[in-house]
């Protein structure tokens, strides 16, 4: 019935048995790599199961209604079946919602960069502050968040992993105001800033493949805080993808090969960005799906402090809670959301079929 779930099921048992195979358990970059493509899988495969033993229970049930002869046991029966039907059915939309949902419910994992935009050091401090946002919505969800770069206060690049965490999250991507009066206004004048937020779902070496002939690795001393030992380690990594141009710098770790590991995770994800962009550019005019572009440059939401508001500009959602939301209390914007993606998803899918 869900032939494409069907795909993604055989996938996740497939990787199950690589986790038995002896090799794969000594080498901790490849089980690394499989747990977390599983982690993207698990809840569709959990489902799937599901999904098939109660269409065996639901088949059971029917038979026996209409081959029992004992009135009170039929009667059992009958309210066994009313039962396994109420449960496949809602087994089924949360199906269909997956399957609108595409690639995305089966991403477990996300790059997300927060960068300070104009606005100076308040611009900085916001750039902060919905670091420290994303960071308590993480902790009420039970995932998992690594730090890959820090730049003080203006930039900082993570990787966010769990189920439904891509999902989720997703749509945060682009520009974000701040309407507010900073700790440094002497007359209370409200001033505006701004930080872009990239969420770049994580790729794997099977998602985009990496030539050596096509990098540039150049090592260098870090900068920032660190005392000495910083300074006098070529640990910082700058490796440029030289047909596209792209540039990426990490230096948090003091080990070279962990900064390197790092930036060739984050080189990924970002060339998948770019080409997940140019087909969404190509389908454009087709349907607003994916809340527009998600690009750093599309402003999608407005925090005014001053009114304890929050607006996010691509569905006309407005709360006053903002300061609750700032406390890492997401649910209220993100579903909306995910509901307005999830029928946009719905109008093409009926689009495809006329």
């Amino acid at each position: 019935m869900y032939p494409s779930l069907e795909i993604k099921l055989k996938r996740y048992l497939d990787l199950e048995q690589q986790l038995q195979d002896p090799a794969v358990l000594a080498d901790t970059g490849k089980m690394v790599q499989i747990q977390r493509e599983m982690g993207g899988l698990s809840r569709i495969a959990r489902m799937m199961q599901q999904f098939h033993s109660l269409a065996e229970n639901l088949e059971t049930a029917r038979m026996m209604v209409d081959e029992e002869q004992d009135p009170e046991a039929k009667k059992y029966a009958e309210e066994e079946l009313r039962q396994y039907q109420t449960d496949y059915d809602a087994i089924k939309t949360e199906l269909e919602d997956l399957l609108t949902a595409g690639d995305a419910a089966t991403r477990g994992s996300l790059i997300m960069e927060i960068r300070a935009g104009t606005g100076g050091e308040e611009a900085a401090l916001f750039a902060r502050d919905l670091f420290n946002m994303y960071t308590r919505y993480v902790e009420t969800q039970g995932w998992k968040l690594e730090i890959m770069e820090m730049g003080e206060l203006k930039e900082v690049v993570m990787t966010i992993s769990g189920e439904g965490a891509f999902m989720n999250l997703q749509f945060e991507s682009g520009g974000h105001r701040v309407q507010r009066v900073p700790e440094t206004e002497t007359q209370g004048r409200v001033h505006t800033s701004a930080a872009t937020v990239a969420v770049l779902p994580e790729a794997t070496e099977v998602d985009v493949e990496i030539k050596d002939e096509d990098l540039r690795i150049d090592t260098m001393r870090a900068g920032g805080p660190g005392g000495q030992k910083v300074n006098k380690t070529e640990s910082a990594i700058r490796i440029t993808h030289i047909p596209t141009g792209l540039v990426v710098r990490i230096q948090d770790e003091k080990s070279q090969h962990k900064n390197k590991a790092k930036a060739l995770r984050v080189l990924r994800s970002r060339l998948m960005e770019q080409r997940t962009a140019e087909l969404a550019n190509a389908r454009a005019d087709v349907r607003r799906t994916l809340i527009g572009s998600g690009g750093r440059n599309e402003r999608i939401r407005t925090y005014n402090f001053p009114q304890n508001r929050l607006t996010d500009h691509r569905i006309g959602l407005t709360l006053y809670k903002l300061d609750n939301i700032m406390q890492g209390n997401l649910e209220e914007l993100i579903g909306p959301l995910k509901e307005f993606d999830r029928q946009e998803r719905l109008k093409g899918l009926a689009d495809d079929q006329k």
